[in-house]
């Protein structure tokens, strides 16, 4: 009798001390085993989007120096050459952070329109009229543009033009206009490609066409069909600025990679490396500093 009252005793015990647990583990959850520190993916967010003129690519110029503002700030640049009328859209849709450009009434639009800020002249070079040996519109004995392109229209002679809404596009077209041409028929013939297409083609033809005088230097060795026949026209200067897109329109952009950008540009040491790119190689610089 008494080992049996002894054992429903000890189970009693027993059923307690187990329903004592599990209260005191309800009301005192286990504590969460430690965790590493969670990582926040920034991918993207170092990266600028620098929407240019393909002469600023096609000239080399943007080789020297990206890598140069990648290394010093740790932001990556990524660059997309297209026409400077393409740019101009890119940045009016925010789909670039700074714009580089060369198309100075163009520009201005986006600047009055509050997309684009802190609009800084930068550099400038000129354009060229290039052509073939034989000049058959007789371009090398004319000074002036307008009358250049009035040359070749009256000879019907062969042009090729960008035909891409680029800086060096509008350019073209607006030096047709001062001539009182209206450029068409057989002999005006439109690329819709970049700089450096469009000067093959040209030289593939034996026609003549327009440049920036950077990229022509920089191809030149592959253009020997072509030589420069008019230039050192005032009408010809060639200004670019720099723009970043403005953050209270597009609140994606990477306001403050645009603004290391312009910074880094414009930086005193980087101006006098802009002014000397391409005098080792050509003996005359590609572009001219104009920031300071």
């Amino acid at each position: 009798m008494f080992e049996k009252k002894g054992l429903f005793l000890m189970i009693v015990t027993l059923v307690v001390a187990l329903l004592f647990t599990g209260c005191n583990n309800a009301e005192e959850p286990a504590a969460a085993p430690s965790e590493a520190p969670v990582e926040v993916s920034v991918e993207g967010s170092e990266d600028i989007i620098l929407a240019t003129t393909t002469s600023t690519r096609d000239s080399g110029l943007l080789d020297v120096l990206v890598p140069l503002f990648e290394e010093e700030t740790g932001y990556m640049v990524k660059t997309i050459a297209v026409g400077t009328g393409a740019a101009l859209e890119m940045g009016e849709n925010g789909e670039a952070d700074v714009l580089m450009t060369h198309a100075p009434a163009s520009e201005q639009v986006l600047v009055d329109g509050g997309v684009a800020i802190d609009y800084t002249l930068l550099m400038h070079n000129d354009f060229v009229f290039l052509g073939p040996v034989d000049d058959p519109a007789g371009l090398s004995d004319i000074a002036v543009a307008s009358e250049g392109l009035a040359a070749i229209e009256e000879t019907e002679s062969l042009f090729m033009s960008r035909g891409d809404n680029s800086g060096t596009n509008k350019k073209e077209l607006s030096l047709w206009s001062e001539a009182g041409v209206t450029p068409e028929g057989a002999w005006y013939q439109e690329t819709g490609s970049g700089m450096g297409d469009t000067l093959n083609i040209a030289a593939e033809k034996g026609a003549y066409t327009m440049t920036d005088r950077a990229t022509y230097l920089n191809l030149m060795d592959n253009l020997t069909a072509l030589s420069i026949l008019l230039e050192k026209d005032p009408a010809l200067n060639n200004i670019y600025h720099v723009m970043a897109i403005n953050p209270e329109q597009f609140d994606k952009v990477n306001y403050e990679g645009a603004q290391a950008w312009i910074a880094f540009l414009v930086r005193e040491d980087v101006q006098d490396l802009i002014g000397e790119y391409g005098v080792d190689r050509f003996g005359q610089p590609l572009f001219f500093p104009d920031a300071n």
